[in-house]
């Protein structure tokens, strides 16, 4: 796996596990095309023609609703792509879910990527930034809100634990399950996409694995988690595609041995690369400008591995 930064970059590598030390950040910023100006503004449009006044059957009996997302104007940059962004709306009979789906508007490599969120939700500001950078770089990445309008917030007056008891695994892995059923029949059913990725931040970043080892290389061609917590090492040995693990060595959410273990159950030329001194959530909510640099070079990181993995 090639470190590529815009300084000198030290990386001592043991087995597969990498310890990064950035001397400098990359700066690179994309702009994102106001959704009343994009061309693009479809969503499941060679399905289903859709009318983003009102909803749409699919295939499967399902109802597609779809508005439009305000994305602000950034700056411009020749490195990044043109998004549209769309929010989706996943009707099955009285049950309704929803997500957002950022499309690359130019230069689009038809690869569909789902991301799943930490516990601030699909609608959190960091969470759906790091979603629009990684549309600048061509993909399709669907964001599902995997806690049907209920994610927690430091305000909430209850306690963490009480929160996270109320949100049902089942419910989870069935909301996640149908979004990817809908990445399926739009990209990889018809021939755009030959396999989907995996994204997760935190609480999603364990949902990464449970989706793998549910998927067994079925569906998804690889994944990534971030900092992964409540994960299940049991569910390594079911997973049938290979795993870029990113995390800081002082995260205590998230221990570097449990991460290494689960590494090596799943083989499949997997990876583990620890940034020292980082703790959790450095890579999509950086807190200072050290953070910020190896933020930067976690992205970097997770681009290249999706361009391999993916793309190629």
């Amino acid at each position: 796996m090639g470190l590529s930064t815009a300084t000198a970059t030290a990386r001592a590598s043991i087995g597969s596990v990498c310890v990064c030390a950035i001397a400098k950040p990359l700066r690179r910023q994309c702009h994102f095309l106001p959704t009343s100006a994009s061309p693009l503004l479809s969503c499941f449009q060679k399905k289903s023609n859709l009318n983003l006044q009102k909803p749409v059957q699919d295939a499967g009996d399902s109802k597609i609703s779809c508005s439009l997302l305000n994305v602000e104007d950034g700056i411009n940059d020749e490195a990044c792509e043109l998004v549209s962004g769309v929010e989706l709306s996943l009707e099955e009979e009285d049950d309704n879910i929803r997500a957002y789906l950022f499309k690359a508007v130019k230069n689009n490599n038809g690869t569909g990527l789902l991301l799943l969120s930490d516990i601030f939700g699909f609608e959190d500001s960091f969470t759906r930034d790091f979603a629009y950078r990684i549309a600048c770089n061509g993909y399709n990445i669907l964001v599902p809100d995997l806690f049907r309008g209920n994610p927690w917030t430091k305000e909430q007056p209850n306690v963490f634990e009480e929160w996270i008891a109320r949100q049902n695994p089942e419910r989870i892995a069935k909301d996640i399950s149908r979004w990817t059923r809908w990445l399926v029949d739009e990209f990889m059913a018809a021939g755009i996409s030959k396999k989907l990725g995996i994204i997760g931040f935190c609480f999603g970043g364990g949902q990464v694995l449970k989706v793998l080892a549910e998927d067994r290389g079925s569906c998804f061609g690889t994944g990534i988690s971030f900092y992964g917590t409540r994960m299940d090492p049991f569910s390594a040995s079911s997973i049938k595609a290979p795993v870029l693990f990113i995390l800081g060595d002082s995260d205590p959410l998230c221990a570097v041995s449990e991460i290494e273990n689960i590494q090596k159950k799943i083989g499949m030329e997997s990876k583990v690369v620890i940034f020292p001194g980082r703790a959790h959530g450095f890579a999509h909510r950086p807190g200072s400008p050290e953070e910020d640099v190896d933020a930067e070079q976690a992205y970097v990181i997770m681009r290249d591995w999706l361009y391999d993995h993916l793309a190629v």
